[in-house]
């Protein structure tokens, strides 16, 4: 085997990448699912949603046929000022979320077609549970991050003393008052999130998937070890 090769092998069949694409498509796809759970609440989607909704609201047709066609407009525009952050996930976030967001919500009209006071308490505190741990567990993987969160990430990057969380709730702010603006419903669950979920994602990314991926690296390496170990005892046999 080729050296280039064997690195292009090792770099796709590593542990840690295999991690790291099984966290892009579950946490990409989990997330969209989370927003049924939002809409079914009623008591206010995530701010992007309630943005989106509001556009959708505007344009007179559902969330679901909507956000690619917003996915795709934000995506030219991230050609332009972030297109290091395209990957794996960006594509997924704007072929599956709008997909799997109306999927769950008709699921869970089936399961509750009127939920009651509680129900929907109980619906929007796991969407909002959802939707914070899987959007950390994608963008820690780190093969692309949605049209959306790049801009915070960006801003991130500027030579500020601001974090990422604080970005993050600007701009979550800034698609709550669109949103706001044309139609779409705000509640405890929007201003909850738009709020809180910067703060949320900076801590899980710190103390949950971060962790995982270094683990998974000090596997690879470990394994790679074995290998050259195990290459230099046939060698000399």
């Amino acid at each position: 085997m080729s050296l280039p090769f064997q690195s292009i092998f090792h770099k796709f069949c590593s542990y840690e990448w295999i991690c790291r694409l099984v966290m892009t498509l579950i946490g990409v796809l989990v997330c969209g699912f989370s927003v049924g759970f939002f809409q079914v609440a009623n008591f206010g989607t995530d701010p992007f949603t309630a943005f989106a909704t509001g556009i959708s609201n505007l344009f007179h047709v559902s969330y679901g046929t909507l956000y690619p066609w917003l996915n795709l407009v934000l995506l030219i525009a991230m050609l332009f000022y972030g297109r290091h952050y395209i990957g794996i996930a960006t594509i997924i976030n704007i072929i599956g979320i709008g997909f799997m967001a109306d999927l769950s919500k008709s699921l869970l009209l089936q399961i509750t077609p009127t939920p009651d006071f509680m129900a929907r308490i109980l619906y929007l505190l796991i969407g909002m549970i959802i939707l914070c741990i899987c959007a950390s567990m994608y963008m820690t993987s780190d093969l692309g991050v949605s049209t959306y969160d790049v801009v915070a990430i960006s801003l991130a990057k500027l030579k500020t003393p601001l974090q990422f969380r604080f970005w993050r709730v600007l701009t979550d702010f800034f698609c709550v008052l669109i949103g706001f603006l044309l139609g779409a419903t705000i509640g405890i669950g929007t201003i909850f999130t738009a709020f809180c979920m910067g703060p949320f994602l900076q801590f899980f990314n710190e103390k949950l998937w971060d962790p995982l991926l270094i683990r998974m690296r000090s596997a690879d390496i470990h394994r790679q070890r074995n290998q050259e170990n195990n290459f230099e005892t046939n060698s000399k046999n």
